[in-house]
């Protein structure tokens, strides 16, 4: 994701978020952290295959101390069913492993199952709630937890 994203980024952020989507300033402050020798961030965006490679989806991870926290993931609702989220997640977790993350967490709404069958199918396990976490509505988060260094390898 660069800086010439944001505006398709943020309106599928409004559609997909309408009462607590990210602003501008919250991207830009992520992808100022996203670049160079000592980056801790990477956000990714996803492009359909049409002639002007319309943006259809987008994910961002932050890296710090062996811990990654996938900070957002969305795909247009166009794009639902075609395997797009799980492309993201995939990318997510590979830099989780580059950025030598030993684990990866995430929050998601308690009402959103079909984000936490996503991440439960990469292996992700819930490990406690974040009472009232998304505003405005006071919703709670379910609060996920994937190992990804130091597991087995066959």
């Amino acid at each position: 994701m660069r800086w010439w994203d944001l505006e398709p980024v943020l309106a599928i952020e409004q559609v997909l978020f309408p009462e607590d989507a990210w602003s501008a300033g919250m991207f830009w402050s992520e992808l100022a952290h996203a670049r160079g020798p000592r980056a801790t961030r990477r956000y990714v965006v996803a492009e359909d295959g049409g002639p002007g490679g319309e943006i259809v989806g987008y994910a961002g991870l932050a890296a710090a101390g062996g811990l990654g926290d996938v900070q957002t993931i969305a795909v247009a609702r166009s794009q639902w069913g075609t395997g797009l989220g799980s492309r993201l997640l995939t990318d997510l977790l590979q830099h989780a492993t580059a950025f030598e993350c030993d684990e990866v967490l995430l929050e998601v709404r308690v009402d959103n199952t079909r984000a936490q069958k996503l991440y439960e199918r990469f292996g992700f396990e819930p490990i406690g709630f974040r009472r009232g976490y998304y505003q405005p509505g006071n919703i709670d988060a379910l609060v996920m937890r994937l190992h990804v260094q130091g597991t087995e390898t066959h």
